[in-house]
């Protein structure tokens, strides 16, 4: 194991794979370790190996040191193309290769990512699957690209263009990025496309274009394996050996030069986008690689600049002259060139150009005044929070290393990154503004709701885009049932046999304890070691549900508001102090609880409880921060009013619950209810509904039960506890019979789906059963019928899923895909047809997989914090038991085939639900008639956007 010792307390910034022993005192030294086992295979291919035996789990990662940099003009969506096709088959694993294995082992899902530098595959698994994984794994790399076919190619093109439709062509500001890229590099460089290509290059793919591509890149000499986990490490080395070792070494891979971008002249450009409803502006100059020695200065300089209340940039646009609610600014480094972008939605009809002068005069005042020791303090204190917040996953360690190894040359960089990190100083800070930003080169884009180019910054030309017309039948036919047919890959040994699993690994539910204080706040707790990390969340019930109906919203500006200063701290001062000890505290509202949550580390959690009981029991209430959050909450639902998605659950919501129900409501308000809150509207309900004995606190880390309940002692001493009932909701009826709704959007380049019925309670006995029952439908991603028949055998989506959701209050079931939109009715028609024969057709290997899965993923359900805190919050709001895991394994052993064909018959009812489908009415409303559910009902006849 190579080992690197580090010192300081913010050596721990960025790494994310270590074994540490952390003193008490903040100013004395720290030693850090970095531990990890490299080696190399013959042919090329790298491994990297790091132990953490705190759960029973192993992550493996495979990476290709290939993004869309590798790609030519013409072929772009190559590399991204590759990330989907390798999940498909594979000569050993068969068709549906890893995602049907990973159903059997209880994975966390094969997933993958691609940028413009690397592509990764990686998965989380029970540590008795490891071989499994390892030989899958080998399988994508060694024994993949006969199974490519023209049916296969042909299918996955449809997937990938889909979900391009769906982030980015029926997104707002989704062609933002292609607009910078394409003028911000010259034509040709390998970062002037997209990640995701261009629907052109990918309907224009050849399968030996594709297979060319495959065979130069993905070869182990271009390749990392890395594992990290509970495993032991000789028995690996063999299982890699056997099974990567006769895979051929590839042709040398050339590295890729430094190309930085140079700009001549700045450039101004606009677009009219349809799906945004108020301006946007992007500033980008040239930046510098990932690992430059002048992106860790840069990184406190975008830092510095626009987060918080002393950001110059924050004060001038939110504050002085509210023109906006947010500014966000950083650095996009990779590999060969990097970018600085600085980007803001302003209020709606704010012209752009006052924002471009706002941004000169928040410049100017770093010019002069620049950034003090105390500051650059203060954002190194949160780097230090946010490393050790990636620390209690094996995944994320694991994915360090290889960055580190393919990216720096070496996994143990982290002593040279962190260096790198100390050594910045405020000089450094105002060397690079003047190096990059002052007075450089730069592009603006300026995105605008339609019919609004006069809100356009002043020179700009018009952006080329190319958008998609909605043709019917303008996808090619494909018949993804055709079987390949190829002469197998030879091997010395038969891979077509699935290695065993290992010894089954014991689950280890965590052990949990509890305490009631004297003012009525209910305390659940996990003790754990494994990283100096504290998190934290309070719920307070009640929520929208205590809220007069005239005036939705309340109490989600309440809970903005709480943390906008104290009584005796301004908000600037109360940020000042959450960031210098490099803690989070964030509140917020649902539609039936205020929450105040956050993190911070150990030794620091209870000066961050000392805060937050200022936050709760004395509020500040000030004026400036109210308003200022009715602007931005206004600004927020006017977004929301053209995002199809967030368009889709507010309909949805609507239509089940019915007219007069609470929950019809969006928390957030809309801009009549906004207009008539006042802030004695918040401390009416602050002084009558924010009470103890409707509060739970769940504290997660390395924190004792007895210092936990030391650090509330305050709250429980003076908060004062209120009679307060809540109330009893109305019932919410399935429908008799189901109806088809049309929110129209037009030139929408997809459909969004959203299908369900009010479903049973969180606490009802079928609930769990009923959630099992549904993993085979479309809950179990790959391993869902809804997935293999809508994504994988006919293409029509990007993605799509069922589930049950529900609370102590509420259910509902409901199905939710983005579709292309010529193909609305032919999605909606088959999700009817899988859920009538759902039921009906449910056999002993959907039992068997749904099983394998539930029980098995077990072993990986509590290893981050996070679903540690999770599981606090299911004992608490819904009576489960402290290992409420086994006693639903038990429940799941003893399902049988029966039991899910009278679940499926009694929760999946196509005849009796919601249909709504947000689109383009203009080419798709009629069509659905055909459903049988009667004329669809348009729920916006005069299209509530803008002229188009």
């Amino acid at each position: 194991m190579k080992r690197f010792r580090l010192t300081g307390f913010i050596a721990i910034v960025l790494c994310t794979v270590l074994a540490c022993k952390n003193d008490s005192s903040s100013n004395s030294e720290t030693e850090f370790k970095v531990n990890y086992e490299k080696f190399t295979l013959d042919n090329g291919l790298e491994v990297l190996l790091h132990i953490d035996r705190s759960d029973p789990v192993v992550a493996v990662s495979l990476t290709a040191h290939v993004g869309s940099a590798r790609e030519i003009v013409g072929r772009t969506g190559f590399a991204h193309l590759f990330e989907h096709l390798l999940f498909l088959e594979s000569e050993n694993l068969g068709k549906g290769g890893l995602d049907k294995m990973t159903a059997r082992i209880g994975g966390s899902g094969a997933n993958g990512s691609t940028s413009r530098d690397r592509t990764n595959y990686l998965q989380t698994v029970p540590k008795d699957a490891l071989e499994k994984m390892i030989w899958a794994e080998a399988d994508k790399l060694g024994y993949f690209i006969n199974t490519v076919t023209e049916p296969v190619l042909a299918k996955e093109k449809q997937v990938v263009k889909n979900e391009k439709r769906q982030r980015v062509d029926n997104s707002p500001y989704g062609h933002t990025q292609y607009v910078i890229d394409q003028n911000l590099y010259p034509k040709g460089h390998p970062y002037s496309w997209q990640v995701i290509g261009s629907l052109e290059d990918l309907q224009n793919a050849t399968l030996q274009d594709v297979k060319d591509f495959f065979n130069r890149w993905y070869v182990p000499n271009n390749v990392i394996l890395t594992i990290a986990g509970d495993f032991d490490v000789e028995q690996t080395k063999a299982w890699v050996k056997k099974y990567f070792d006769e895979i051929p070494r590839g042709e040398d891979i050339p590295k890729l030069a430094k190309q930085p971008a140079i700009l001549d002249a700045s450039k101004h450009l606009y677009y009219e986008d349809n799906f945004a409803r108020a301006p946007r502006l992007t500033m980008v100059w040239p930046g510098v690689p990932q690992y430059h020695e002048d992106s860790y200065a840069l990184n406190v300089l975008s830092q510095y600049l626009t987060n918080g209340k002393k950001a110059p940039l924050y004060k001038v646009l939110v504050e002085d002259e509210q023109l906006t609610s947010n500014v966000g600014m950083g650095g996009y480094n990779s590999e060969i060139s990097g970018q600085i972008q600085l980007s803001v939605t302003a209020f709606n009809q704010v012209d752009l150009n006052d924002l471009a002068k706002a941004f000169d005069k928040g410049f100017k005042t770093f010019e002069e005044n620049g950034i003090s020791e105390t500051d650059l303090n203060r954002i190194k204190a949160g780097q230090e929070t946010n490393f050790y917040g990636r620390l209690s996953s094996v995944l994320g360690k694991g994915s360090q290393l290889t960055q580190y190894e393919m990216f720096a040359g070496d996994a143990g960089y982290i002593s040279d990154e962190v260096n790198n990190i100390l050594a910045v100083t405020p000089e450094d800070v105002m060397r690079v503004y003047n190096t990059y930003i002052k007075g450089k080169n730069y592009i603006a884009t300026s995105f605008v709701p339609r019919g609004q180019k006069n809100l356009t910054l002043v020179n700009s030309e018009l952006a080329e885009i190319v958008e998609e017309q909605i043709v019917d039948g303008a996808e090619e036919n494909f018949d993804s049932s055709i079987a390949a047919t190829y002469e197998k890959t030879p091997s010395s040994f038969d891979r077509s046999i699935e290695p065993p699993y290992g010894e089954s690994p014991d689950v280890k539910v965590p052990e949990v304890w509890k305490e009631n204080l004297d003012s009525g706040i209910k305390v659940l707790g996990i003790e754990n070691s494994e990283v100096p990390l504290v998190q934290f969340q309070m719920q307070i019930k009640g929520g929208m549900l205590l809220e007069n109906k005239d005036k939705i919203g309340v109490s989600n500006l309440l809970a903005s508001l709480m943390t906008r200063g104290t009584a005796n701290k301004t908000p600037e001062q109360l940020e000042n102090e959450i960031e210098s000890l490099g803690a989070r505290i964030n509140a917020f509202a649902s539609n039936d609880a205020i929450f105040i949550s956050g993190n911070s580390l150990s030794k620091n959690f209870d000066a961050t409880m000392a805060l937050v009981s200022e936050i709760l029991l004395e509020p500040r209430w000030d004026a400036k921060e109210f308003e200022l959050l009715k602007q931005s909450t206004k600004s927020r639902i006017q977004r929301i009013a053209a995002n199809p998605n967030a368009i889709a659950a507010n309909e949805y919501n609507k239509i089940l619950y019915g007219e007069n129900h609470i929950l019809a409501n969006n928390n957030i308000g809309t801009e009549s209810s906004l207009e008539s809150i006042t802030i004695d509207d918040l401390k009416a309900y602050y002084n009558t509904n924010i009470s103890p004995n409707l509060a739970s606190m769940h504290i997660v880390g390395d924190i004792s039960q007895s210092n936990a309940i030391a650090n509330l002692e305050s709250i429980n001493a003076n908060w004062e506890v209120k009679d307060i009932t809540l109330p009893n909701l109305p019932e919410v009826k399935q429908p008799a019979k189901s109806t088809v709704y049309f929110y129209d959007v037009p030139n929408a380049k997809q459909s969004v789906l959203r299908f369900g019925y009010p479903a049973p309670k969180a606490t009802d006995k079928d609930y769990y059963a009923a959630t099992v029952m549904n993993y085979r439908l479309g809950g179990g991603g790959f391993a869902s019928q809804l997935t293999q028949q809508l994504r994988e055998g006919k293409g029509y989506t990007y993605g799509i899923r069922s589930g049950f959701t529900g609370n102590d209050k509420t259910g509902s079931f409901a199905i939710s895909s983005g579709v292309r939109s010529n193909v609305t009715y032919e999605s909606t028609a088959l999700v009817k047809e899988i859920l009538e024969n759902y039921g009906k057709d449910y056999d002993s290997t959907d039992l068997a997989v749904t099983k394998g899965f539930t029980i098995k993923s077990n072993a990986r359900a509590f290893e981050t914090l996070g679903a540690k805190l999770n599981m606090l919050s299911n004992i608490s709001n819904n009576g489960l038991a402290d290992d409420y895991a086994k006693s639903r394994e038990a429940i799941v052993k003893a399902l049988t085939i029966e039991d899910m064909k009278a679940l499926a018959e009694k929760y999946i009812t196509p005849d009796q639900m919601i249909y709504l489908v947000v689109g383009d009415a203009a080419t798709q409303l009629d069509k659905l008639e055909k459903l049988g559910f009667g004329k669809p009902v348009l729920l916006n006849p005069e299209y509530e956007g803008l002229d188009q």
